[in-house]
């Protein structure tokens, strides 16, 4: 691969994970509710499932996905399900981190599990990969290039989201999020929901 072109596959995956949305909500619930650990592990996890999305359409996702529109629309409605439920559980927590700053409302399972589960159902990042990533692929391409798409996704995508949990749980601002942790979980359940609603409204 191009160095030229390997450079705007960097800054594309860069401003895809840099992007508010549910992945970087569900790296702050994680993070607030176990401090560092759940937060990277979060920060991992979901960067495999986008190594998944980003192996998948070196393998030809954007092609399946464009023969078979309704395999497209399962996808994204399955999604927008899960990340509705996500927020409903963020509403639902209220005020518990907020009395309890010190406990341990997330585990490191539980912060696996969900961050593979959002990059998978994630549909901003469904229509990533199938719009742009799969313009870097062409059926000529070797396997060492089709490997180095995917590891840039992943690589940008974990560091990217590891950089915030370890910065969101550094000994100053750690506290001040769980001392207003209703107001975060409140915040990302919202996000989540009203990205939800504008996937199935879209």
């Amino acid at each position: 691969m191009p160095l030229s072109l390997w450079l705007s596959l960097v800054a594309i995956c860069a401003v895809g994970a840099m992007s508010p949305g549910p992945s970087l909500a569900l790296v702050l619930r994680h993070t607030l509710g176990g401090g560092r650990l759940p937060g990277v592990v979060a920060a991992l996890s979901h960067a495999l499932g986008v190594g998944l999305y980003a192996l998948l359409t070196v393998w030809g996702l954007g092609a399946l996905i464009a023969r078979q529109p309704l395999l497209f629309q399962f996808i994204t409605w399955a999604g927008a399900a899960y990340l509705a439920w996500l927020g409903i559980k963020a509403l639902r927590a209220g005020r518990a981190a907020a009395f309890e700053p010190n406990a341990v409302l997330t585990t490191g399972p539980q912060a696996a599990r969900e961050g593979m589960l959002v990059a998978l159902g994630n549909p901003k990042l469904i229509l990533f990969f199938v719009a742009l990533l799969s313009q870097f692929v062409s059926p000529e391409m070797s396997v060492a290039a089709k490997a180095v798409i995917v590891l840039t996704a992943m690589v940008i995508d974990g560091g990217w989201y590891v950089i915030v949990a370890v910065a969101l749980s550094h000994s100053r601002v750690l506290p001040w999020l769980q001392a207003r942790a209703h107001w975060v979980n409140r915040i990302t359940g919202v996000l989540l929901i009203a990205i939800a609603l504008r996937v199935v409204v879209g």
